[in-house]
């Protein structure tokens, strides 16, 4: 058989060998789990992407991930989970990368890589490395700024990408066979990985695939810091920026917004009639097939005051410029004669129906037996016992002093504390 024969071959399936790869890194294997994965024959490495539903995707070639070590296989994926958790794929810590030149955006796909690998020593061939090759000169363990800062640098030094010494001269004794160091530039190099689609990222879907990823790194951490095995290996430097990062005050405006596109989002189906952005001719595109139906239930007991509740309907105004949604008012029964459908775009006072106690089972069962609702919203003060399991995604919005002291604990549902008005 020949060698291009047995490379055809080659086939990886990550999922057979992600556990296995990720045992002993409790925080890496936690965002694992969360990411959907798939293998294409689209790009030539590997690469992480934002899909059109907001959610994080690793994509991979099987060819390439097949024939790396284990050690290596492992090294790629950290890499890739590290651009999840500093928001890379989502242009968070720069300017958008839509807006970016090629040229431009090239540095920062060689910045953002070289603030990772210096912790990555078995990355495969065609990695940049602080402290090696062109980037011999610049300190390991930096931000993406000050690698950003230090190759602007390079480029006014070196204009042309010329670098020094002559062609294939062989620089500090490394082989050379005609390739010396001297005739690298950054025009030379890139990242290993596939940053393609980056820039394709909406700011729509941009805002959903950052609060999903601020989810999915907070439970990452809870995961690691409760494991034997702790954070694995990731550095401790590392670990204080991620820290930093999820104790960082949550703004709770985008989080509902979040919550409304997420479900506005939910419901897309293939087409082979809309061209795929990222891979054309190649995968189908996606379709809306319609808009998301959300529940907004409304804790009317005697508990909740006047104020609470015109601060509810303060916030809900705004979102009604996002969706459509179904009031549900509620204290320990749901009245579906007092239900009532706000408009899309309308603006509503506040309203009191009813004056009761509070059963959270009255709206979630509502909501379980009505069916046909993509997400449910509860405005309460938190005072009466857990619910039942909702069968969407069930959000809760209270005020600073009883998101405090709430009677029982939300989790793993997200809770939202809306400050008091300055």
């Amino acid at each position: 058989m020949t060698e291009a024969a047995k490379e055809e071959e080659v086939t990886f399936d990550l999922n057979i060998h992600i556990h296995r790869l990720l045992m002993d890194e409790p925080f890496f294997a936690a965002l694992s789990r969360r990411m959907d994965k798939r293998a294409t024959k689209a790009i030539p490495t590997a690469g992480v992407m934002v899909t059109e539903e907001g959610k994080l995707q690793l994509v991979y070639n099987e060819q390439f991930m097949g024939n790396l070590s284990d050690e290596a296989k492992k090294d790629v994926l950290k890499h890739e989970f590290y651009h999840i958790v500093f928001q890379h794929v989502t242009g968070n810590r720069f300017m958008s990368f839509r807006d970016m030149e090629a040229s431009e955006r090239k540095i920062h796909n060689i910045a953002m890589d070289l603030s990772i690998n210096g912790h990555l020593p078995n990355l495969p061939e065609g990695a940049c490395f602080p402290g090696k090759g062109i980037f011999a000169e610049l300190e390991p363990f930096q931000t993406a700024e000050w690698y950003l800062k230090k190759l602007r640098e390079m480029q006014k030094d070196d204009p042309e990408g010329q670098g020094e010494g002559q062609p294939g001269e062989p620089q500090d004794g490394e082989g050379g066979e005609g390739q010396g160091q001297g005739q690298q530039s950054l025009d030379d190099m890139d990242s290993f990985d596939d940053h393609g689609g980056w820039d394709e990222v909406d700011e729509q879907t941009k805002q959903i695939a950052e609060e999903r990823i601020k989810e999915f790194v907070k439970d990452a951490v809870d995961e690691a810091n409760s494991s034997a095995r702790g954070w694995g290996s990731v550095p401790s430097d590392f670990r204080k920026e991620i820290m930093d990062g999820i104790t960082t005050k949550v703004d709770w405006r985008k989080v509902l917004r979040y919550f409304i596109k997420q479900s506005q989002k939910a419901n897309k189906r293939s087409t082979v009639r809309k061209i795929n952005k990222r891979y054309p001719y190649q995968h189908p595109g996606k379709k809306s097939t319609r808009q998301a139906k959300i529940a907004i239930a409304i804790d009317q007991s005697g508990s909740v005051s006047d104020s609470m509740l015109a601060s509810f309907f303060a916030e809900l105004n705004s979102l009604a410029k996002l969706a459509e949604f179904t009031v549900i008012p509620f204290d320990t029964r749901v009245d579906p004669e007092k239900n009532w459908v706000w408009k899309k775009g309308q603006n509503r006072k506040r309203e009191r129906t009813m004056h009761g106690g509070t059963c959270f089972n009255a709206p979630t069962k509502f909501v379980n037996e009505t069916g046909g609702f993509d997400g449910l919203i509860i405005c309460t003060d938190m005072e009466a016992p857990k619910p039942v399991r909702c069968r969407v995604q069930r959000l809760w919005i209270t005020d600073e002093y009883h998101g405090k002291r709430p009677y029982f604990n939300p989790q793993p549902e997200r809770m939202i504390v809306v400050p008091p008005d300055k």
